[in-house]
C-alpha cells in the first residue's frame, strides 16, 4: 500500500477521487490500495531560538549572533494532531512506499521533506509532479512518478533558503530591536524590497520640478517644436510662426511592429491584477490557487512565460474553449503558438493556462476575484498566440519661423493581438491608462509641400518626478532587481528579489509590520519604514546582495554550489554586521511612533504619551510624569496632554476647579513643575488675591 501526501485537503480529496481512494477517515482517505492524506502547509518548521538555549527567550545583544551548530526542527502547535495522522499513516507496518504530491516546487518539496524526515520515515518515496489537477492530467502523473531522489537538490535548496532567512531574520531583527528599543523586523528578502520603496519616496521628495514651453502648430495637423526653458523665447517663436507658412522638410515612413505579449507568469499576472483591477498581489495569488484546486488553472506558482512542445499541442482547443466562454466578442485571427514554446525557458512549471473545464457558464458562476483572474488569464492566451499588430510610423519635419517642428503619425494596418486587448480593456469599469503618445493618422504629405496660415499656440509643461509605487511596479522592480548587474546573465530574472511564489507574501508582513501602508494602489512607506532603512547598513538592505543569494540558491538547486558554502557566507555576513554594532550608541527617538508633547527639561530630548504617563524617550534619562500622580488626583484633577504640554513648554500651567480636601471648596492656581533631576515633583503659586477669592 502507498501513502500519497499533498498540501492542501482540497487537493488531496482530488488526488484520492482519481485514486480511488473513497473511505474517509479521520485525517486521510483511503481505497483501492492507497492512502491518501495532507500536510495543511508548513506542518514542521525551524525551531525558535529558546530551543537552542532558554537564555534566547530574552533578546540581548550579548547572545549575537546565534547560529545553531545542529538545527533543530519542530512540529507547528495548532498542527500537531494531523502531524500525528501523518506520522502514524508514514509508519503503518502495510505502507511501504510514499508519493510526495505536495505542490511542485521548491517549498511543496520543503512542506513534505521536513514532515518525512521528523515522523523518522526512511520508506522509499517518489514525486508526483504536475501542472494541473485536472483528472487527465493527474492519472499522466501517477503513471510517470519520479525517484523522490531526483529532488534532493530542489529540498536542499529550500532548506538552505529557510535556513538563510531564520539566521538574517532572527539575529538582524534582535540586533535592531535591542538598539532601538522597538520591534524592528529585518528579512533576507523583506528588507531591501522595503529599500527599493523608501528610495523611490526620497527620489519623489528630492525631485525639482522644471518648466518646460513648447509651440504646437496647427496646419490641419499638430506639429511641436523642441522644448523651450525660455518662456519669453518660446513666446517670440510663436508669435514669429502665427499665421505663417510652414515648409515640409521631410517626410520619413517606417513599416513596423508590436509583438505579442508573453504568456503569464505569476508575478507579471499579479502585475496586471493589481494594475487592472486593483488586486494585492496575495488576494492574486489567492485566487489563482483557488482555481487551480477548481481545476480551472494550471499551477500558478510559476516563473515561466512559455510551454514545452507536449503542452503546446492543447492550446488551439484552449483558444476555442477562451472565444467561446469569455463575456465579450472575440475575433481571432491565425495562431501562432510556437511563439510561445520555448521548452528551454521552462523552469519547474510552465506557463500560466486555463484548462480544457472553461466554460461560459463556469466562468460566471465564479467569485468576482476568481472569474476576474481567470478572465486575465485566458485573453493573455489568445493574445500571447495571436498575429502581431503592424502599423506604418510617419515622421514630418517642418520649418517654420526658421525652427523645426515634428509631427508623428500612425495608420495600423493589422491590428492583430491588440483587437483582444482593446475588446477585453473595453470591458473594464476602470480603463487602463493609453499608450502614452501614440499618435493619430496624418494627410497625405510630400517633401517641400508648403502650408499656409498655421496657428501657434504655447504649451507649458513640466518635468515629471518618478512614480509612487503600486504594487505593479514594487513587482516588477522586485523581479529585475540588480538586473544591471547581471548583464552577462541571460535570464535577469533569477536574480531578483525572492520568486514568484515569495513575493506577495514579503509584501504583506511589510504592511502588517507597520513598514508600508497602501494608500489607495499606491505602497508608501511610514516613518518607521523610512527609518528603519536609514539605520540599516548596505549588508541587509542591497538589492544586489539579496538578490545575488537568490541566484546563488539556484545554483544550490542545480548542484553547482552546496549549501554548506552558501549558509558559511551567511554566518560571516551576520557575524561582521553584529560585530560593527558593538559601539554604536543608537537614537531610539527615531522609532516613537507616539506623538511628541513637549521637550525634557532634563537632557532636552522629545516627551511622549504613553499609558501611564508623559515620559522621555530616552530611557537612561528616566523624566516621567505619571498620570495617576497624587498631586493631581487629590485635587480632583487629571494630568491631561495639554497640561503636561503646557509643563513642559512653560513650567507652570494655571488650573480652575481645584479641590480642596482640607476646606471641601474649590479654588484656582498655579501649578508649577518642580523636577530636581532625579524626582519629578509639582508645586503651586497664587496669584495675588482678589476680593472674595478663595484659597485652599
Amino acid at each position: 500500500m502507498k501513502l500519497v501526501v499533498a498540501e492542501k485537503p482540497s487537493v488531496a480529496q482530488s488526488l484520492a477521487a482519481v485514486l480511488g481512494a473513497n473511505q474517509k477517515k479521520q485525517g486521510y482517505l483511503q481505497g483501492n490500495d492507497w492512502l491518501v492524506s495532507w500536510c495543511v502547509g508548513h506542518l514542521v518548521g525551524l525551531a525558535p531560538a529558546d530551543a537552542y538555549d532558554p537564555k534566547y527567550s530574552e533578546w540581548a545583544y550579548e547572545d549575537l549572533p546565534i547560529i545553531p551548530k545542529q538545527w533543530k526542527f519542530t512540529v507547528s502547535p495548532d498542527k500537531k494532531e494531523q502531524f500525528q495522522v501523518l506520522s502514524g499513516l508514514m509508519n503503518r507496518p502495510d505502507v511501504d512506499g510514499l508519493v510526495c504530491a505536495t505542490d511542485a516546487g521548491r517549498e511543496g518539496e520543503l512542506i513534505f521533506r521536513l514532515v518525512y524526515h521528523q515522523a523518522g520515515c526512511s520508506k522509499p518515496m517518489e514525486r508526483l509532479w504536475i501542472s494541473s489537477m485536472e483528472e487527465e492530467a493527474i492519472r499522466a502523473g501517477f503513471s510517470a512518478l519520479r525517484p523522490g531522489t531526483d529532488y534532493d537538490l530542489l529540498f536542499e535548496a529550500a532548506l538552505c533558503r529557510a535556513k538563510a532567512d531564520w539566521l538574517v531574520g532572527i539575529t538582524g531583527t534582535r540586533l535592531f530591536s535591542t538598539l532601538y528599543r522597538r520591534t524592528l523586523n529585518v528579512g533576507r528578502v523583506m528588507t531591501p524590497t522595503l529599500a527599493l520603496v523608501v528610495e523611490r519616496e526620497s527620489a519623489i521628495e528630492q525631485f525639482k520640478k522644471q518648466k518646460f514651453y513648447t509651440v504646437e502648430l496647427n496646419c490641419g495637423f499638430p506639429a511641436v517644436s523642441e522644448r523651450m526653458a525660455d518662456r519669453k523665447a518660446a513666446e517670440r517663436l510663436k508669435a514669429d510662426c502665427e499665421g505663417q507658412t510652414a515648409a515640409i522638410r521631410s517626410v520619413e515612413k517606417k513599416q513596423r511592429s508590436l509583438n505579442p505579449p508573453k504568456l503569464y507568469d505569476l508575478t507579471s499576472l499579479q502585475r496586471d491584477g493589481n494594475r487592472l483591477y486593483g488586486y494585492t498581489a496575495q488576494q492574486v495569488l489567492d485566487y489563482a490557487q483557488a482555481l487551480y484546486e477548481k481545476k480551472l488553472l494550471t499551477y500558478p506558482r510559476t516563473d515561466s512565460n512559455y510551454l514545452t512542445e507536449d503542452t503546446a499541442a492543447t492550446v488551439p482547443d484552449l483558444v476555442k474553449l477562451a472565444v467561446a466562454s469569455l463575456p465579450f466578442d472575440v475575433s481571432m485571427g491565425p495562431l501562432d503558438v510556437a511563439r510561445v514554446v520555448d521548452a528551454s525557458k521552462v523552469s519547474d512549471h510552465h506557463a500560466l493556462l486555463p484548462t480544457m473545464q472553461i466554460k461560459k457558464d463556469t466562468l460566471a458562476a465564479l467569485p468576482a476575484g476568481e472569474r476576474n483572474v481567470l478572465t486575465l488569464v485566458m485573453v493573455r492566451l489568445l493574445c500571447a498566440t495571436g498575429q502581431k499588430q503592424t502599423y506604418e510610423d510617419t515622421v514630418v519635419i517642418l520649418d517654420c519661423g526658421g525652427v523645426p517642428f515634428t509631427a508623428k503619425g500612425r495608420v495600423v494596418d493589422n491590428p492583430g493581438w491588440k483587437a483582444v486587448e482593446q475588446q477585453f480593456f473595453s470591458t473594464l469599469k476602470q480603463k487602463p491608462d493609453k499608450d502614452d503618445g501614440e499618435p493619430a493618422a496624418l494627410p497625405l504629405l510630400s517633401e517641400g509641400q508648403t502650408l499656409s496660415g498655421c496657428k501657434a499656440a504655447l504649451r507649458e509643461g513640466t518635468t515629471s518626478p518618478p512614480k509612487h509605487f503600486t504594487e505593479d511596479l514594487l513587482l516588477s522592480a522586485m523581479e529585475h532587481a540588480s538586473a544591471e548587474d547581471f548583464a552577462e546573465i541571460e535570464d535577469v530574472e533569477r536574480t531578483g528579489l525572492g520568486t514568484p511564489a515569495t513575493r506577495a507574501g514579503v509584501l504583506e508582513k511589510l504592511v502588517r509590520g507597520g513598514f508600508l501602508e497602501r494608500k489607495g494602489r499606491q505602497l508608501l512607506p511610514t516613518k518607521k519604514g523610512h527609518n528603519l532603512i536609514v539605520v540599516l547598513p548596505d549588508s541587509i538592505k542591497s538589492a544586489k546582495l539579496t538578490a545575488e543569494w537568490e541566484a546563488a540558491l539556484k545554483e544550490v538547486e542545480h548542484g553547482q554550489r552546496t549549501a554548506d558554502d552558501f549558509l558559511s557566507g551567511i554566518e560571516r555576513m551576520i557575524s561582521d554586521l553584529v560585530a560593527s554594532y558593538r559601539a554604536v550608541q543608537a537614537d531610539t527617538s527615531l522609532f516613537d511612533q507616539r506623538e511628541c508633547i513637549g521637550k525634557c527639561p532634563r537632557c532636552g530630548k522629545d516627551v511622549v504619551e504613553s499609558k501611564l504617563s508623559f515620559q522621555c524617550t530616552d530611557r537612561d534619562c528616566g523624566f516621567t510624569m505619571w498620570k495617576n500622580s497624587r498631586f493631581f488626583s487629590d485635587k480632583h484633577k487629571e494630568l491631561t496632554k495639554p497640561v503636561a504640554a503646557a509643563l513642559l513648554k512653560k513650567g507652570r500651567v494655571k488650573m480652575t476647579g481645584l479641590f480642596s480636601e482640607k476646606k471641601g471648596v474649590a479654588y484656582d492656581a498655579i501649578v508649577v513643575l518642580d523636577d530636581t533631576s532625579k524626582y519629578v515633583n509639582y508645586k503651586l503659586e497664587f496669584e495675588p488675591k482678589k476680593e472674595g477669592g478663595k484659597r485652599g
